[in-house]
């Protein structure tokens, strides 16, 4: 059972912000470990010169410049994310490179005001918003049909790898509002895709996920 103060079984939008409003200043470091993980994320959206992509759950940038060196110029990055924290880094990060093209949204992936349909998503270790089936589905109600989605983020490890889930849970309760989901935390993304490829790493308790929006309803 979870303690009153742990992660919940429902994501909670409000403690997400708090959780990261310390960690903006840090968060590159943090997360420099697992740059690998998104650069194998990016591989999977084939994106061409012009694309829009939503990067859901974008922090401070991170995957910026990699979606700018596939849209390019005349490409469009929308990040989201509901911290004023995570953002104001991002836009740091866009002024120093002199990009353009790139819209913040400062809203909660269920609650984002979106326009027209994207080429692509990408979520980079947002297990609160994969676990929470009203933000996928307003993210795909703004996804063309065929559009690309990869997503990255951490999984239970089998019970014979302790010391792999050890790191699994610690970095849940420092990053996470809900540890539902877990063993399978792409199930509900997966529900939504065609053209699944699944590269799960359980020894390592991590993940990698692409695939497509249905062509139509009947694909």
């Amino acid at each position: 059972m979870q303690s009153p103060t742990g992660p919940s079984r429902q994501p909670d939008a409000s403690r997400a912000q708090a959780q990261y409003r310390g960690r903006a200043a840090r968060y590159d470091v943090e997360l420099a470990p697992f740059e690998p993980l998104r650069r194998e994320a990016l591989d999977l959206l084939d994106l061409r010169p012009g694309d829009t992509v939503l990067d859901v759950g974008c922090g401070t940038g991170l995957s910026f410049d990699g979606l700018k060196g596939k849209v390019g110029a005349r490409g469009h990055i929308v990040g989201i994310d509901p911290s004023p924290e995570m953002l104001a880094q991002a836009r740091v990060r866009i002024a120093l490179h002199h990009w353009s093209g790139i819209t913040l949204v400062p809203a909660t992936a269920a609650a984002a005001p979106l326009h027209g349909r994207a080429d692509a998503a990408i979520f980079h270790f947002t297990h609160d918003v994969l676990r929470d089936p009203a933000a996928l589905d307003h993210v795909f109600a703004h996804l063309k049909p065929g559009a690309q989605v990869a997503a990255t983020g951490l999984q239970w490890a089998p019970p014979w790898l302790p010391l792999t889930n050890a790191f699994v849970l610690g970095a849940a309760l420092y990053s996470v509002t809900s540890l539902d989901g877990l063993a399978r935390p792409w199930d509900l993304l997966a529900q939504r895709l065609t053209d699944v490829r699944l590269h799960s790493r359980p020894w390592a308790g991590l993940y990698v996920l692409g695939g497509r929006v249905a062509l139509s309803s009947g694909a």
